[in-house]
């Protein structure tokens, strides 16, 4: 293996006022990069790229530091941090948005660092598609350039979306998404309406249904872990993309029969963040919690070893 690759990221950090069914929380730790960096970061060391206001403390950005997170590229302006209320379904399946304040966010171009430029591997958060092209502008040839995108953005910023597309290598993005992004329902022929936009691998999000890869091998699936007791899905997709590209910066190269092995790495760190209110429970998650939580997922999907299915099939 080799030398673990350093990862990029660029996004928000953010505040969440949460309305739960079990309860309201406030000032919660969030934004998409928080979530993304502290997930990759137990696999590779993350540069990360934001903004932050003056009410955002100095501790929090120390326990991000303590996971390996380098913070030369977090600006500290003068002003709130960006802030998110949002309100949860019974079955956290759906949430409402009740409150979005961009304060210092609204003003956020992002400055890569030096000493960032010429990072490896790349992600981009879901910020506006012209700042993600902005960043491409800044960075070097990249191994691989992951990206994230909204319905907002798909509906309202098509043509600065298009430029993005162009430029990425991997897509990441719900269901919902993917379809409004391609015009139809099929996901299939979403994916490859979309690939043909410019991404040569896509990754759908199905949320608890699990996540589908499209490529030129054809199609992968990999299933969300089941559990228990879900707590809060906010940022779980994040830390499903910071998971995937820290797995393969952690091997230092790209390739397909890697990426589908990546998407394990992504489950399992989606499935850990929704255990708790925030990313708590991601900030808990040591190495070994992450392999056995990966042998469960071998036990989950073993269909009992070497009977190939074509001999069912060829069986009178």
């Amino acid at each position: 293996m080799k030398e673990r690759s350093p990862v990029l990221i660029v996004g928000s950090l953010a505040f969440d006022d949460l309305e739960m069914p079990y309860g309201s929380f406030k000032d919660v730790v969030g934004g998409a990069a928080t979530y993304s960096s502290i997930a990759a970061s137990l696999l590779a060391p993350v540069r990360l790229v934001g903004i932050i206001g003056q009410d955002f403390e100095q501790k929090t950005l120390d326990i991000l530091a303590a996971r390996g997170v380098d913070l030369a590229g977090v600006e500290r302006a003068g002003g709130k941090t960006f802030r998110w209320a949002g309100r949860y379904s019974s079955d956290l399946v759906t949430r409402e948005t009740l409150d979005t304040q961009l304060n210092v966010f609204a003003d956020f171009r992002p400055k890569i660092p030096e000493a960032y430029r010429r990072s490896p591997f790349v992600l981009l958060g879901n910020i506006h598609p012209a700042l993600q092209v902005e960043v491409l502008d800044q960075v070097e040839r990249p191994e691989i350039v992951v990206a994230d995108t909204m319905n907002f953005w798909i509906s309202g910023e098509r043509a600065a979306l298009g430029e993005m597309l162009r430029r990425v290598d991997l897509l990441v993005i719900n269901d919902e998404e993917a379809r409004q992004l391609a015009g139809c329902h099929n996901l299939r022929r979403a994916a490859t309406a979309i690939r043909a936009l410019g991404p040569r691998w896509l990754i759908v999000k199905r949320g608890e249904h699990g996540a589908l890869l499209f490529d030129d091998l054809g199609m992968f699936f990999v299933p969300a872990y089941p559990l228990e007791d879900v707590k809060d899905p906010t940022g779980a997709g994040d830390s499903f993309a910071g998971g995937l590209v820290g797995y393969l910066a952690s091997h230092g190269h790209v390739s397909e029969r890697l990426l589908r092995r990546a998407m394990f790495f992504a489950s399992a760190m989606g499935s850990f963040c929704v255990e708790d209110v925030g990313p708590r429970r991601l900030l808990e998650v040591r190495k070994e919690d992450l392999r056995r939580r990966l042998d469960a997922f071998v036990h989950m999907i073993d269909y009992g070893g070497d009977l190939p299915f074509a001999e069912v099939a060829e069986r009178p």
